[in-house]
């Protein structure tokens, strides 16, 4: 039995992953600081071992002589908007929190290291302290592969949704927040023109990606798209979902497109994505509408 480590195991996509990770027989442990808005104790697993601190921590003699095979990395502070009021927390937390998994990975002999990067690096890293921060992580795995033989691989998201994303607070993604205004009743709110273009991947494609990217050969921080290779324009997101519309003003810092070109990931692993957001949210709909008549 393989032991894998998964550093925000308690978050949105951190848990999921975890679930998967149990699933096909893995010794999971993770490290979660319960700090951010999308992590919950709900999600713990009796068969799991949780350490209950920040990843910046890792080098603490108590987490010490510990065997993995894998690290999966997805701890970090999300989200572009807050990182403006908080640019020095995001470079501590996931620059340096980045290079402390780094290290203990490297000396607790992992065979690979998975980092969730972002698609926001494709807007600029320069647009925001989010996109750099996560950028700047991508460049530290390289780094450690070349210097120090760990084999790393960048997994960049696009837009994720679905289960325990968060629906409420800074942390939560416009599928989230549209599903909460729907479910209430409420005009959906776009932000600026609404026709920004996102790719929205399931979460379970996200968690299947990461797994395929641990499995296959030996990596040196190259970079593989999580996405569907379609996007959609927030006004026809908001249109799905149905009801009024209410337009606030544009936020700064996002960009105006991000689609994933899938292929190298696809290449490298097979993986390919099996969920759409049109199905996702016809479901949602119809769950929507069974409620109401009770």
């Amino acid at each position: 039995m393989s032991r894998a480590l998964v550093t925000g195991g308690l978050g949105f996509v951190g848990s999921n992953l975890v679930d998967l990770l149990l699933q096909r027989g893995h010794q999971v442990t993770v490290i979660d600081n319960l700090c951010s808005e999308s992590s919950s104790r709900s999600y713990m697993r009796p068969e799991v071992e949780y350490w209950i601190d920040d990843v910046r921590n890792l080098d603490k003699q108590k987490y010490a002589g510990q065997g993995f095979h894998y690290v999966f990395h997805l701890a970090a502070l999300a989200r572009i908007q807050p990182s403006f009021t908080d640019p020095v927390g995001y470079i501590s937390s996931d620059v340096m929190g980045t290079a402390h998994v780094l290290e203990y990975a490297r000396k607790c002999g992992a065979k690979r290291l998975v980092y969730a990067g972002s698609s926001s690096a494709y807007g600029g890293p320069m647009l925001n302290p989010y996109a750099w921060a996560k950028y700047t992580g991508e460049q530290a795995c390289e780094m450690y592969s070349e210097v120090y033989g760990l084999s790393t691989a960048v997994a960049r998201f696009f837009n994720v949704y679905g289960h325990r994303q968060p629906r409420t607070g800074a942390w939560a993604t416009v599928v989230g927040v549209f599903e909460e205004q729907s479910a209430k009743g409420l005009p959906l709110t776009v932000t600026g023109d609404g026709e920004q273009r996102r790719d929205f991947t399931h979460v379970s494609d996200i968690v299947e990606g990461l797994y395929a990217l641990s499995q296959e050969g030996p990596k040196s921080g190259e970079i593989y798209n999580l996405g569907t290779g379609k996007n959609y324009s927030i006004n026809e997101l908001a249109e799905m979902f149905g009801g009024p519309i209410s337009y606030i003003p544009a936020r700064p810092g996002e960009a105006r497109t991000t689609l994933a070109d899938i292929s190298r990931t696809t290449e490298a692993t097979g993986w390919k994505p099996k969920f759409s957001i049109e199905d996702y949210i016809h479901q949602h709909r119809l769950e929507l509408a069974a409620r109401k008549k009770t």
